[in-house]
């Protein structure tokens, strides 16, 4: 089953990083955030990934294609221009790198690498989110359902601390940065029927993924959600980066099931 990874964003909201690279590449625990979710999909045994490019997508273009040297061990002959590698600890990734963009939308990006596809089932997730999902049993759930399109549902952690008060303001309870348990919202990780892309017709360059597809798809009865109660983090601003950054560093990263 292949793996399609939205990787072509400006990633504007971390702009301290992604002034020269996509987000996508940045680092944690010096590695990109995109070689992380490979290595969970990977873990499970999915491969095979498509890449949707855009912004700065000639730098996740030269990673991949130097991939093979930097992890092995090597000699340079220069005199008999020849290189011998001895030793390789490169992943079998197999990837297709697709530019699809600088200003393409989620569903105009998807659309595009539909040729790549073919008529299978395949998976999708965005390039700068991280979680300890059990990537196989997502799949089965998927297949149980029968349903063109599963997404899997995270419940968000507040930023907050959260209160209950009385009329008089007395704080019954408090309860710091707890979940909203009567919220699910939408943390990638889909799978999804090659059907899907009838939901992407016509021009979708400026159309969001998780607008009018999603939404149809729901109005159609052909969503489904995977309800995902464990570890879930999305790189979105700089505190979160270095969030991760923290858990990798104290050996708590809990995205790191390989």
């Amino acid at each position: 089953m292949k793996v399609v990874i939205f990787a072509g964003g400006l990633g504007t909201r971390i702009s301290e990083e992604t002034d020269t690279r996509p987000k996508p590449m940045v680092n944690i625990g010096g590695k990109p955030i995109l070689w992380h979710i490979m290595k969970m999909y990977n873990h499970y045994g999915f491969n095979d990934f498509i890449i949707c490019l855009g912004y700065k997508g000639y730098v996740i273009k030269e990673y991949f294609m130097n991939y093979f040297l930097h992890n092995s061990d090597i000699t340079i002959d220069i005199g008999k221009n020849k290189v011998e590698v001895h030793d390789s600890k490169s992943e079998e990734f197999k990837v297709t790198l697709v530019e699809t963009g600088l200003d393409t939308k989620t569903a105009g990006r998807l659309k595009m690498v539909q040729k790549y596809i073919g008529d299978e089932n395949f998976m999708l997730t965005y390039g700068d989110g991280v979680c300890d999902i059990n990537l196989k049993d997502l799949v089965a759930f998927h297949k149980s359902h029968n349903k063109i399109a599963t997404v899997t549902s995270i419940q968000m952690e507040a930023r907050f601390g959260g209160l209950e008060v009385g009329n008089d303001g007395e704080v019954f309870s408090f309860k710091e940065k707890a979940k909203d348990e009567s919220k699910w919202i939408n943390g990638g990780f889909f799978v999804l029927k090659p059907e899907v892309f009838n939901y992407l017709k016509d021009d979708m360059k400026n159309i969001m993924w998780e607008d009018t597809p999603l939404e149809s798809l729901a109005h159609d009865n052909q969503l489904v959600a995977y309800r995902h109660k464990g570890f879930w983090k999305c790189m979105d601003a700089l505190r979160d980066k270095i969030e991760l950054e923290e858990l990798w560093k104290n050996n708590n990263a809990k995205w790191k099931v390989w």
